[in-house]
């Protein structure tokens, strides 16, 4: 089927709006807005609350422009802090891996095919960090490649200093348990087994990119994060929640941060937000009810 839906001026997308029950009383306002916030975008706020099996997309309960845009402003403060809080884990990470397997196995540990379970995997991820060395404008990496000829790729602390996270938690998930100080690691964040902190970091890469690309992320349907039931360090006690939502994502995140950041300020900024959610999208989220009384949020 051809797509034959025609463009809409504002004022005619304001019209829709209001013709599908959107009280949208100051249309001056709402025009200022669909200006600088586009009508498609704001489509993923008003869909929850929307028959979306009808055609004309009627609205289903009663809402407000401003309450669609409450939660649209509501969304970025949280993609904002959650951003804030991984390229801190990020960082961590990156060096966790870097100084750990240096130390034991050299420069250019990842470069050594016989510390990884899929050579395919490995070649392609080794293909991919060439590309991301290429691109890299980076004054180290250049006085790499000017100063030495070998090998082509720098040391690892280079290499993977300009690689992408996505990239990163590839390639420590095809790297061996049996080999090197990829236990250490998983025990330095806290967790007990690699198989979660490998999860983790790929659910994290994945939020990341979200929030980099300015999607929505507070009612998204996300990877399953795996969620530990014994750890090292103390974690939310109530574990019957659902492990695609974002709180999840939330409650790894403000376990790393308790590791790595003592004293950070996500909690207190996070507690902040979620006192203005807007339109009872809680539930939405995946927080369950009560969620204020775990020692793990209020300590």
């Amino acid at each position: 089927m051809r797509y034959q839906k025609a463009s809409l001026t504002i004022a005619e997308q304001i019209q829709r709006l209001q013709n599908r029950g959107l009280n949208i009383p100051d249309t001056e306002r709402a025009a200022h807005y669909l200006g600088n916030i586009s009508y498609y975008r704001l489509r993923a706020y008003t869909y929850p609350f929307q028959d979306n099996k009808d055609p004309n997309h009627p609205f289903i309960q009663e809402v407000s422009f401003d309450e669609i845009l409450n939660l649209y402003v509501f969304d970025r403060q949280l993609r904002l802090l959650l951003f804030n809080a991984l390229e801190k884990i990020e960082i961590a990470f990156r060096t966790q891996i870097i100084y750990r397997y240096a130390l034991e196995y050299g420069a250019f540990w990842h470069l050594e095919t016989d510390l990884y379970n899929n050579s395919r995997f490995f070649a392609q991820h080794i293909a991919s960090l060439e590309k991301e060395i290429d691109r890299s404008k980076e004054t180290f990496i250049k006085h790499y490649k000017a100063t030495y000829t070998e090998p082509d790729t720098p040391p690892a602390w280079m290499a993977l200093e300009v690689s992408s996270m996505g990239l990163l938690s590839k390639i420590y998930f095809n790297l061996r348990k049996d080999k090197g100080p990829k236990d250490e690691i998983t025990r330095y964040f806290g967790l007990k087994d690699t198989d979660t902190l490998e999860n983790w970091l790929h659910c994290f890469s994945l939020l990341r990119n979200l929030c980099a690309h300015h999607s929505r992320v507070w009612n998204r349907r996300m990877t399953k994060m795996r969620i530990p039931h014994k750890t090292l360090n103390p974690f939310i006690e109530n574990k019957n929640i659902r492990p695609y939502k974002v709180y999840t994502y939330i409650t790894a995140i403000n376990f790393i941060l308790n590791i790595i950041s003592p004293g950070h300020h996500f909690k207190a900024n996070l507690l902040s937000i979620m006192e203005n959610c807007p339109l009872a999208q809680e539930k939405e989220m995946g927080f369950p009810l009560n969620w204020k009384e775990e020692r793990f949020w209020k300590g």
